[in-house]
């Protein structure tokens, strides 16, 4: 810990003292303007009926308040944790790597394999390093009967997770450094583009190539279920692709859905352990809500504000690591520029996160319209929260900065905020 401590006095002192400061601070203030702008213009121009204030104690016991707080917020720490851990690792192979002398000079084809291995060790690196703090937060999801996977199945799905992060590292890698080779000045051009590009892509293929490595995914059965959400998917004009379930109760005991993919690859995935244990009204109300992710084209406007912020962060991503580190180019320079790439990620990322919790409120507000069970919305609303052991009054920082998603007790909000006749609206797609 003393070693990466002094890592990151060394970074400090390089950027006080390397490039003149408005080379390092004008780039990274462009970068968050343009995550601000493009939080801001991607935001839903619609503005729901607003929550209605709510007393978690009317619709939960002080015992299952407690229960989501004292399960919730020390595994909120472990994952703190376990980025610090990573910021650490990387933070220290930036300084090793800055304090070498630099090598003799190799053709850029040369320094792409060698990118290649350093950004595929790096990555796996960084999950080992983290393993304790993986393992102890698993151990207290066991606890409150969550994980239903045993440590081999789980220590598989790891092995595979870190084959591909690697490989997905690797190419990344031998990308940048066969740029910065190529390209010393001007190389966070082409590779934010490559980026949005390859990004793009893997969303769109990660349905049919990565997700089965690890679920199996099976098409609803032709049966009243599935004829109400096409039902409601004519009534959204939506056309989703398909909507599987998903084995996830092979891991988990958790309750969840979502959208995925883009194009032909687009659909819907509802957790076996949501059709198992709910109502047929409050399955209805969360494939609702999913549809409205579809309908609202939610998952490229993800990819949009990824290629909003992509150009400007990778400039600001290049000024950081000049400051950190005088090695400009090369496999050698990877490390510097994933700590700096970390660094400007962190901030854009949390307005990111403001965006995400818009659209799911629009979501929301789209899918009580829709189906017109508020009643079925709160009921579900409290069912998964206590099946996922949530944190049902977190913070006001954490649901500020590190949320994705309204709280509970917003959501309850919202719901009864729809149930009153002035603030209903005639859902969009009817």
């Amino acid at each position: 810990m003393s070693d990466t401590i002094a890592t990151l006095d060394t970074a400090t002192v390089w950027l006080v003292r390397g490039l003149p400061r408005r080379a390092v601070l004008g780039p990274v203030l462009l970068a968050l303007g343009s995550a601000e702008l493009g939080a801001r213009l991607l935001t839903p121009h619609e503005r729901p009926p607003a929550p209605v204030r709510v007393d978690l104690h009317e619709y939960f016991s002080a015992e299952e308040i407690d229960r989501g707080r004292r399960y919730a917020r020390p595994q909120l720490a472990l994952a703190l944790a376990r980025a610090a851990v990573h910021l650490g690792l990387i933070a220290t192979a930036a300084g090793r790597a800055a304090g070498r002398p630099a090598g003799k000079s190799r053709t850029p084809l040369a320094e792409a394999a060698r990118g290649a291995l350093v950004a595929a060790s790096l990555g796996v690196g960084t999950t080992v390093a983290s393993l304790p703090l993986a393992a102890v937060s698993r151990r207290r999801a066991i606890a409150v009967g969550l994980v239903t996977q045993s440590w081999r199945g789980w220590a598989t799905d790891l092995a595979k997770a870190a084959t591909i992060e690697a490989a997905l590292a690797g190419m990344a890698g031998a990308g940048v450094a066969y740029l910065t080779e190529r390209y010393p000045e001007g190389w966070w051009l082409p590779a934010a583009g490559a980026s949005v590009g390859l990004g793009t892509l893997l969303g769109a293929l990660a349905p049919v190539l990565l997700d089965p490595i690890f679920n199996d995914f099976t098409p609803l059965p032709d049966d009243e279920l599935r004829h109400q959400v096409l039902e409601l998917a004519a009534a959204a004009s939506v056309k989703v692709g398909e909507v599987y379930s998903v084995d996830a109760s092979r891991r988990t005991t958790a309750a969840n859905a979502y959208v995925t993919g883009l194009g032909p690859t687009k659909r819907v995935v509802l957790f076996d352990t949501l059709l198992d244990r709910y109502s047929r009204d409050e399955i209805l109300v969360v494939v609702a809500h999913e549809l409205a992710h579809v309908r609202h084209r939610d998952v490229m406007r993800g990819v949009l504000y990824g290629a909003t912020v992509a150009g400007p962060a990778a400039l600001a991503t290049q000024r950081l690591s000049w400051a950190l580190s005088p090695r400009r180019t090369g496999a050698a320079v990877l490390p510097v520029l994933a700590l700096a790439a970390a660094l400007v990620a962190a901030p854009t990322g949390l307005l990111g996160h403001r965006l995400s919790r818009a659209m799911e409120r629009r979501a929301d507000a789209y899918s009580l319209e829709l189906t017109g069970r508020p009643d079925a919305f709160i009921s579900f609303e409290r069912a998964i929260a206590l099946q996922n052991v949530a944190d049902l009054d977190p913070p006001g920082w954490v649901t500020r900065l590190l949320a994705t998603h309204p709280s509970t007790a917003q959501r309850i909000g919202a719901a009864l905020a729809a149930s009153n006749p002035r603030t209903r609206r005639t859902p969009a797609g009817s």
